[in-house]
Parts: structure tokens; C-alpha cells; sequence
């Protein structure tokens, strides 16, 4: 598929960012730090526009930093608590002020973005367990979860499942649904479009991949469930949606993901979309299918919300 020269500069600027991780992780290029590699990332995120008609402010959410972007228009106390991706390594909420207003605008709703602290410094499982505590505080406000919703992409996506899963766990109300956008849900990474999409992904490598999951993990097993989603218990869940670019590397691991979402009486949506690369919606201001996918998205978001109050 062809995109346009924006599009493909800023992809190219993205996976630029991805292959400088390597050697700073591996201790080749001792000239750039991880954090000047962060704050790159981020300020080539920062490049998609943000919309028109949101204000973004930091919250303090029990401990753990995060952005609030809060639109002119808000329908009742509906919440978006968005997770953002970046491999648990780099990434933050800073990069996410436009996907993040696009959603406040489409669902009506304040959007809450945690801060959670990064591998390798802080490995696996922190940084999942300070998304949960996130949550956790947001309910502990007296947020009514049946007007909370859950999206988040890449690692992000992963934790809208596993976070959802440790809230179950720790009897914290379950959100009314989540929205997982090309989730990155297996980190033993088997699925055959870890081979057969090689090259066709323009963000994404399989040795890249690897390298990341062994970075975040810190020596704990790919297959673990807090970590991997298609190996949790996911019983009990609430709707999900799954998301997944056709060129992805991650697509069969995604596809998996909702197989196993629903053989486990989760309500589950799968849309793979043909031609799309890791999380295009980031290009929702460039990319009609970018726009289309947040718009799927915020509707089925919005659904899980109707469907939570009238079921209660």
C-alpha cells in the first residue's frame, strides 16, 4: 500500500527511533542515552496534530504521574483510561495528545493517560503494576467503572487485557469494556506473521522485537500471563475489541489473542485491516482508515458503556 509522503516520512522517523533503541540497549553507542532516546520518541509522537477543542493538564493518579485531555464536550462522567505503547521502554503521554483528543472528541469523554514507570530501569511486572494502581485510584475517586473504558496500544493494547485481569484478581470493579490496538500479546512471539510479515512491517523487526521483550522482562518468562495476555486467565472479562494491521508482525499473536478472548466466553471483536501497519492510528489526521479505526473504536467503546449501565 502506498501512503502519502507525510505519512511515510513520519513512519520512517518512527522506525528510525525503534533501530537507535538497539545499540543503546546493547551498550554499543555509548554516545546517545536512553533517556535522549525517550525524549526523541516522544517528540516525533508530539508531531500528530492535536485537535482542536481539548484541554490537556498532568493529574497526579495515587502516586503515579499522568495527563488528563478533557474535550468541550463531555457526555456525563464517561472516562478513557488510555495505556500508552512503546514497548514498556520509551513512549509516554506526551507523544499521545492527538490520539488521545481524537478519542475525547469521538466518545465524549475525559481521558486519563498513566505515566508508568519504564524498562530496564524499572522491569517486569512494574510497569503493569503501576497502570493498575492507576486504575485503581481512578475507582477509589468514586469513578463509576460502568462509565470507564480501557484502550491502549501495542504494549498498551497487551495491558488492556492484563490489567483488566488484575483488577479481576484484586476484586477492583471491572471497566465496561477495553479497546486493544495492535496488541503486542505474546512476547515468545510464535505467531507466523513473525516470519511470513518480515520486511512487509515498516515499524517492526522480529530481532527487534525479541531484544525489546528481553529488555522489559529483565529474566522473567515470555509465557508469563501478566506479561503475554494470550496465556492469562481472561474468564470473566468484560468486551474487548482487537484491532490489528494486515502487515503487522504481531497479527497472528493478535488474531490469537482474540481466539482466546472468546473460546473463554469473553465478548470479543476482531477487525484486522488489510494494508495497515502497528498502530496507523496515530495517523487518524493523515489516514482515512487511521480515522475510521479510532472512530470503530470509540463506537464500540461507547456500546460496552450503554450496554454496562443497562445491564446493571
Amino acid at each position: 500500500m502506498t501512503f502519502s509522503d507525510l505519512v511515510t516520512q513520519r513512519l520512517d522517523q518512527w522506525a528510525g527511533s525503534l533501530q537507535d533503541l538497539g545499540p543503546v540497549i546493547l551498550g554499543e553507542n555509548r554516545d546517545v542515552t536512553l533517556t535522549q532516546i525517550r525524549r526523541s520518541y516522544i517528540d516525533k509522537m508530539a508531531e500528530h496534530p492535536t485537535p482542536d477543542g481539548v484541554r490537556i493538564e498532568p493529574v497526579d493518579m495515587g502516586g503515579v504521574p499522568g495527563t488528563l485531555v478533557t474535550p468541550e464536550d463531555v457526555a456525563g462522567d464517561r472516562v478513557l483510561f488510555y495505556i500508552h505503547g512503546g514497548a514498556y521502554i520509551v513512549g509516554g503521554p506526551g507523544g499521545y495528545y492527538g490520539l488521545a483528543g481524537a478519542f475525547a472528541k469521538a466518545m465524549k469523554a475525559r481521558v486519563y493517560l498513566p505515566d508508568y514507570r519504564l524498562a530496564p530501569e524499572h522491569p517486569f511486572p512494574t510497569p503493569i503494576e503501576d497502570t493498575f494502581a492507576a486504575y485503581r485510584w481512578l475507582i477509589d475517586q468514586g469513578q463509576d467503572p460502568r462509565s470507564v473504558t480501557f484502550a491502549g496500544d501495542s504494549a498498551g493494547g497487551a495491558m488492556v487485557v492484563t490489567v483488566m485481569v488484575m483488577a479481576r484478581n484484586a476484586d477492583v470493579p471491572l471497566p465496561a469494556g477495553g479497546a486493544a490496538l495492535s496488541p503486542w500479546a505474546n512476547l515468545e512471539h510464535t505467531g507466523a506473521s513473525m516470519f511470513n510479515r518480515e520486511g512487509l512491517d515498516p515499524l517492526n523487526t522480529k530481532a527487534g522485537l525479541d531484544l525489546m521483550a528481553r529488555t522489559f522482562l529483565g529474566g522473567a518468562l515470555p509465557n508469563s500471563p501478566e506479561a503475554s495476555p494470550v496465556f492469562a486467565d481472561v474468564r470473566g472479562l468484560p468486551p474487548i475489541l482487537v484491532q490489528i494491521g494486515e502487515a503487522e508482525l504481531m497479527l497472528s499473536d493478535a488474531i490469537r489473542l482474540a481466539s482466546h478472548l472468546g473460546e473463554n466466553r469473553v465478548r470479543v471483536s476482531l477487525e484486522i485491516w488489510p494494508g495497515m501497519f502497528h498502530v496507523w492510528h496515530m495517523f487518524h489526521a493523515e489516514l482515512a482508515d487511521g480515522q475510521a479505526a479510532v472512530a470503530n473504536a470509540a463506537s464500540f467503546l461507547g456500546q460496552a458503556i450503554c450496554s454496562a449501565r443497562v445491564g446493571s
